[in-house]
């Protein structure tokens, strides 16, 4: 007996009907009817010899049998889709010259740059984890080609990526303390959270002391983590051991912050561009990392 072949392109359409959450956009995304998409599912299932949905309700829900297709599905169409990137990428070539804040070098970092090495395995990247000033100074400078940014403003000259809220962070020891006036573990300057952090509460009328500072942001978590203060960064990737102070904590709320990304006006070459495109790729799944929440001096009932 001959080797049983699943049809990419219905694959594909199952694919994005799960995703897209239903046939009716799955059948705009792929560029066909809705008859011809159900006519390639019933093609699909006697081609497996066993039924892939069933009825619930007003919808449909998959079988057993259609959950392990699916499951395959996705492994199958990325496998694909990797194969022809990476074919494409052979055709990029060159030196690629990256740099990006700490916040994102744990997460965000190894996502793009793994993606973007499997696609463009020709390419090489140079990546530069460093303070938003010293990106900036290095951008300008013509030293790097593309770079991550976070700005206190939407500027005209960056390409805004998102919005992200500023928040307190601490440890559970911060949590514990009820000192005055309130210890603050800080960047040194120049830094848009130091000095958001240090506005914040002079217009609140708050004591405050620099009781950490640090050139690191590692440094900066293993001064929250001992309880030596607390900070002020974005919610994007807080360490697990550390987490956002709520309301009870009584500080003051703080502006947003830009995540942006800069070639400085330069035109992109063909590999930085298409690191752009998989630095916007991957964003999303790194943001999506909620942190946990702690009171601070929580008032005593």
């Amino acid at each position: 007996m001959g080797s049983l072949n699943l049809d990419m392109d219905v694959l594909r359409t199952l694919v994005a009907a799960q995703q897209l959450g239903g046939f009716n956009r799955a059948a705009n995304h792929v560029g066909r009817s809705q008859s011809a998409v159900s006519q390639q599912i019933r093609k699909l299932e006697e081609r497996v010899g066993q039924p892939l949905f069933r009825k619930q309700g007003r919808g449909l829900a998959l079988t057993e049998a259609g959950e392990i297709v699916l499951a395959y599905a996705r492994r199958i169409v990325d496998l694909n889709d990797e194969a022809v990137a990476s074919l494409r990428g052979l055709a990029i070539n060159g030196v690629v010259r990256f740099g990006l804040p700490g916040d994102f070098s744990e997460t965000w970092l190894p996502d793009a740059l793994g993606m973007f090495k499997r696609a463009h395995p020709t390419v090489r990247v140079e990546a530069t984890v460093d303070r938003n000033t010293s990106l900036v100074e290095r951008l300008e400078k013509g030293q790097l080609d593309l770079a991550v940014l976070v700005t206190a403003e939407p500027r005209t000259d960056v390409e805004v990526l998102a919005k992200l809220p500023m928040v307190w962070i601490g440890s559970a020891r911060s949590a514990e303390q009820e000192s005055e006036p309130l210890p603050l573990a800080l960047f040194e300057p120049p830094c848009l959270f130091r000095a958001a952090a240090i506005a914040a509460l002079d217009k609140a009328g708050l004591p405050w002391r620099i009781a950490f500072t640090s050139p690191s942001l590692s440094g900066l978590w293993a001064a929250l983590d001992a309880g030596l203060g607390v900070t002020v960064r974005t919610t994007a990737n807080v360490p697990a051991r550390l987490a956002v102070l709520d309301e009870r904590a009584k500080l003051p709320n703080l502006p947003s912050a830009y995540l942006c990304l800069s070639s400085a006006g330069r035109i992109l070459s063909p590999a930085a561009a298409r690191l752009r495109e998989i630095l916007v790729e991957t964003l999303p799944a790194n943001l999506q990392r909620p942190a946990e929440v702690i009171p601070l001096r929580a008032s005593k009932a």
